[in-house]
């Protein structure tokens, strides 16, 4: 039996804390906070998108960050294997709209307290408001930890499981950073993902709140190249856009958001352009004698109709049967493609996840552990892999922590 140190008590340190305690080892769980989780309490809107349904491929397809690391974690511990662990602790799950699955509560908490349940089945030490300072070490291996307070504490291993530096309020600090640092490990650049995007027109202030769904998105760059494209669901907010899409695509506006990315918007992305001339024709038919203001609330919600009449040009008092075929040309191309010019992002406070961290060629993808110092392990956010919104990211953070936990001191 060894003594681990597990560094930070999120999903990735409750997972490694309660497997490495499970295979016999003792275990203790030190988390600068008050309380455990506090990231996992606030995902999916309090409800906590704890995994996705699809399969190995769909989640490889779903991580734009370092993929094939994962390939050890997941066929280790995966989607299903986390649904069964929540169900021994008493918490059942669900699989809503994209394959997101919930715990059937709708509660994070219940989350939270299974996890904290599974830690406390195998007797992990808990040592709330405990922060630490630095891994400790000695020709090449672990031989501990010290605390803020300069307390040194022996242990044969330590897994670090800090997060990154998404929701700091949290504890993501980048604490993990700095001690993969001291212990000569490489921290690629870290940027803020899965976030809203700011956008110079001033119309999506008017249209805050409103929700569209079924709608295709797509990113280009400064050269016209289309760098993502996605279909759902997205949001207008007081100082840009944000929803499901919309987090996704920021991820590939990572290193430049000041230069020249533009988002398009497709408001009716299951018509083609010739289908929907057809059901403009059928909709100007319909009120060829009312303003073009008062014509267009069959196809598009009330409040964006201003916003698009006012892009489109045409006099909102032109009566519908005045209006040109060059006109209507104009309409269809908003419709298929409303113009937004991105100038950034929100920042760490409304990340999702963060991008980059721990290089991950130089760590055992099988084991988690380090390739340059023995018995030090890192799990969770704080490595350079990430994936885009739908419960992708918080199964890395299980495997990686259940991976980590498993192989801790398998020699011991």
């Amino acid at each position: 039996m060894a003594k681990i140190a597990v560094i930070g008590g999120g999903a990735a340190g409750m997972l490694a804390a309660g497997r490495a305690a499970q295979r016999g080892h003792e275990v203790h769980l030190f988390e600068k906070n008050n309380r455990l989780g506090k990231k996992i309490l606030i995902t999916g809107k309090g409800r906590c998108n704890v995994t996705n349904d699809g399969d190995l491929d769909a989640f490889l397809d779903n991580i734009p960050g370092n993929p094939y690391f994962m390939y050890s974690a997941f066929y280790r511990f995966d989607n299903q294997a986390l649904r069964q662990l929540l169900l021994d602790m008493g918490l059942e799950t669900k699989v809503e709209r994209g394959n997101r699955v919930f715990p059937v509560t709708d509660r994070s908490l219940d989350v939270v307290q299974a996890l904290e349940k599974y830690m406390r089945q195998n007797k992990v030490a808990l040592h709330l408001e405990s922060q630490v300072e630095h891994v400790v070490m000695k020709e090449g291996r672990v031989t501990g930890i010290r605390l803020k307070n300069q307390k040194e504490l022996p242990f044969d291993a330590v897994i670090v499981t800090t997060g990154g530096l998404s929701y700091p309020n949290t504890g993501s600090t980048g604490d993990g950073y700095r001690m993969a640092k001291a212990a000569g490990h490489t921290v690629t650049k870290l940027y803020p993902s899965l976030v809203p995007l700011k956008t110079a027109e001033s119309w999506c202030q008017e249209l805050m709140g409103l929700s569209l769904r079924n709608i295709a998105i797509r990113i280009c760059n400064e050269k016209g190249k289309t760098v993502y494209e996605d279909f759902g669901e997205m949001l207008f907010t007081h100082f840009g856009v944000s929803g499901p899409v919309i987090l996704s695509a920021s991820r590939h506006i990572l290193t430049d958001t000041e230069k020249g990315f533009h988002l398009y918007i497709d408001l009716k992305p299951a018509l083609d352009e010739k289908q929907l001339d057809h059901r403009l024709l059928r909709d100007f038919e319909k009120y060829s004698n009312k303003d073009f203001r008062n014509a267009l609330g069959d196809l598009l919600p009330q409040k964006l109709i201003p916003v698009v009449i006012s892009l489109s040009g045409i006099d909102p008092e032109k009566k519908v049967n005045g209006i040109t075929k060059e006109e209507r040309k104009q309409l269809l191309h908003l419709l298929k493609a409303l113009p937004l010019t991105i100038i950034g992002v929100t920042g760490y406070n409304e990340a999702v996840v963060t991008s980059g961290g721990i290089c991950v060629d130089e760590i055992d993808p099988s084991t988690m552990e380090s390739k340059l110092v023995k018995n030090l392990y890192f799990a969770g956010e704080v490595l350079d892999v990430d994936a885009y919104t739908g419960g992708f990211n918080l199964q890395i953070a299980f495997s990686t922590g259940y991976t980590a936990g498993d192989s801790v001191c398998e020699e011991v």
